[in-house]
């Protein structure tokens, strides 16, 4: 392939991102022997772990499932030393996996893809980036992440604010001091119950700002055990299959009893049971009908609740803490280290929004409809322009002019949550209509990246130098994957799942969420039966480079 005169040299594939899926996706098309070019916004490796740097970040699934499978020796000689790793050793592992296989080389750091666009005359994409540099491409592959593009809130007056205004994914990378400052925290997600209790800790005073209540679960965070991390690489192969085959990646399962079948005795043990264990098996350990029948899903928020109440002291703010307005599970539940707790402190401020909205942000402060409150930091907990942002962000065009982002105006149309009929060979890990951010990550990142890598073999062992889904598999997978949704209780729900954070984002639910295991028995048979609902074009071969060789 020929490069374009004052552009990157041109390669078999272009990869954006480099976090968990771009790094294995570069390892693979090395592996498979061909060339690639990997584009990183940062300076450096990490994708999400790169930026989310706020007090208090950490993964929620446990560290030890929270990782790559596809490397027996890098499974081995990792150690974790936190049940659920914190932000700075996340990115160390991630740097070490850069490092030890040798994978910085192809990516261009401190780069932006902002344009890319099919070219039907040569059958291969053009991307721009925003140092001016253009790169053609057979494949273009996004390994942007679900959650990269922040979700900023339109605050009226907030360009007047005095002191910095922080989102939690663009946290600075040079310490913040928040000692003897007056601290605010707009947002209780995942993001605001992992700092708030941190930044409690360190401010003179913190005032949390609710917009919705949020369902938290103990993580029971605690260092690593040295006999359990043994066990677990001792038996790692199992317990890989195990999260594959699972409904959220994780190697357990839900219970497959529904939770009205047993006595209330027995329903409460299993909850405090799981409960205790602490973090994602509460929420993926349950019974099986806790996201598609309302009354059994009471049952586990009446649990929830209780524990609330168990927990915050003062009636009044228990009461604005305790999520009322949606069924558990169905916003993505957060795991917390003493978040409930946090409320206890005199020097904490909790401010229901839903009764006192945001008026605007002062240049001291941030005023309610019945007060102002004085800070001198504002942190936005605002979360992600999830699953689509950051991918639409790259003005992608297809076919005949077509962009992605028109295509979508409805909500995503794909096939598998791969790809997109009228885009060939753009690949899109842990896309839309794919259980991603439903699921533990890594575990989804890997089935993808290895679905794409015997593609891309399929293509050049058959001479094929194009494939694309047809339209009718496309329509077909949309189709299911809201039919699946619609027997659960997420769509009626306002939350980042459905789009209903961004304003005039299309209502619909974007993860697939039948399960991993199911997940991964239909992107297999699609594959073994010769890509079944996809068309592939005969054209050049995919030209291919010696094993090991630079890019």
């Amino acid at each position: 392939m020929s490069a374009v005169r004052g552009a990157d040299d041109g390669v078999d594939a272009v990869v954006v991102g480099a976090g968990f899926a771009g790094l294995y996706m570069l390892y693979k098309l090395r592996e498979l022997g061909l060339s690639a070019r990997g584009y990183e916004a940062g300076s450096g490796v990490g994708g999400t772990w790169y930026w989310n740097r706020y007090p208090g970040a950490r993964c929620d699934s446990e560290s030890v499932y929270y990782s790559y499978s596809f490397s027996e020796e890098l499974q081995q000689e990792w150690e974790w030393s936190e049940r659920y790793a914190s932000q700075p050793e996340i990115l160390h592992y991630l740097e070490h996996v850069a490092d030890r296989f040798d994978l910085r080389r192809d990516i261009r750091f401190d780069t932006r893809v902002v344009a890319a666009t099919f070219d039907e005359g040569g059958s291969c994409w053009s991307v721009r980036t925003d140092t001016g540099v253009q790169v053609r491409a057979r494949f273009l592959i996004s390994a942007v992440g679900c959650l990269s593009t922040p979700n900023v809130p339109a605050l009226p007056g907030v360009e007047n604010f005095r002191g910095p205004v922080l989102h939690t994914g663009r946290w600075p990378h040079e310490p913040v001091e928040v000692t003897s400052c007056r601290v605010g925290v707009l947002g209780t997600g995942s993001s605001g119950v992992q700092s708030i209790p941190l930044l409690a800790e360190q401010a003179e005073h913190l005032t949390v700002f609710q917009r919705t209540p949020n369902y938290s679960v103990p993580a029971r965070n605690a260092p690593s055990d040295p006999v359990q991390s043994a066990d677990v690489k001792a038996n790692y192969d199992a317990i890989r299959e195990r999260c594959r085959r699972s409904l959220g990646g994780f190697p357990f399962d839900v219970d497959p009893r529904s939770a009205l079948s047993v006595s209330p005795e027995e329903r409460e043990a299993l909850y405090r049971g799981l409960w205790d264990e602490g973090g994602m098996r509460f929420v993926f350990g349950g019974f099986a009908d806790v996201l598609t029948d309302r009354t059994a899903n009471d049952v586990a928020a009446d649990f929830v609740r209780a524990r609330i109440g168990e927990v915050v002291r003062e009636g009044a703010t228990a009461e604005v803490l305790t999520p009322r307005d949606h069924p558990f599970g169905t916003r993505r539940p957060a795991l917390d280290t003493r978040y409930y707790e946090t409320y206890n402190r005199d020097d904490v401020t909790l401010v229901d929004l839903h009764r006192t909205p945001v008026e605007e942000v002062t240049a001291g402060g941030l005023r309610t409809s019945d007060t102002e409150y004085p800070l001198d930091v504002l942190v936005l907990a605002t979360g992600f322009d999830a699953m689509t942002g950051s991918l639409l962000a790259m003005n992608i065009v297809g076919r005949d002019g077509v962009e992605l982002r028109k295509k979508w105006s409805d909500g995503p149309r794909n096939h598998l949550g791969l790809m997109s009929a009228g885009f060939p060979n753009l690949f899109t890990i842990t896309g839309p209509l794919s259980p991603s951010v439903f699921s533990n990550m890594p575990t989804c990142i890997e089935q993808h990246v290895d679905w794409i890598g015997d593609c891309l073999e399929h293509l050049r062992r058959n001479g094929h130098d194009l494939i694309e889904p047809t339209v009718e598999a496309e329509d077909g997978w949309v189709e299911h994957a809201a039919r699946v949704a619609a027997r659960t209780l997420l769509g009626a729900v306002d939350s980042w799942w459905t789009g209903a954070n961004v304003p005039g984002k299309p209502r619909v639910v974007y993860p697939y969420v039948a399960g991993v295991g199911t997940y991964r028995k239909a992107c297999d048979a699609a594959a073994a039966r010769g890509y079944d609902g996809f068309v592939l074009n005969p054209s050049a071969p995919v030209r291919r480079r010696p094993q090991g060789a630079p890019a």
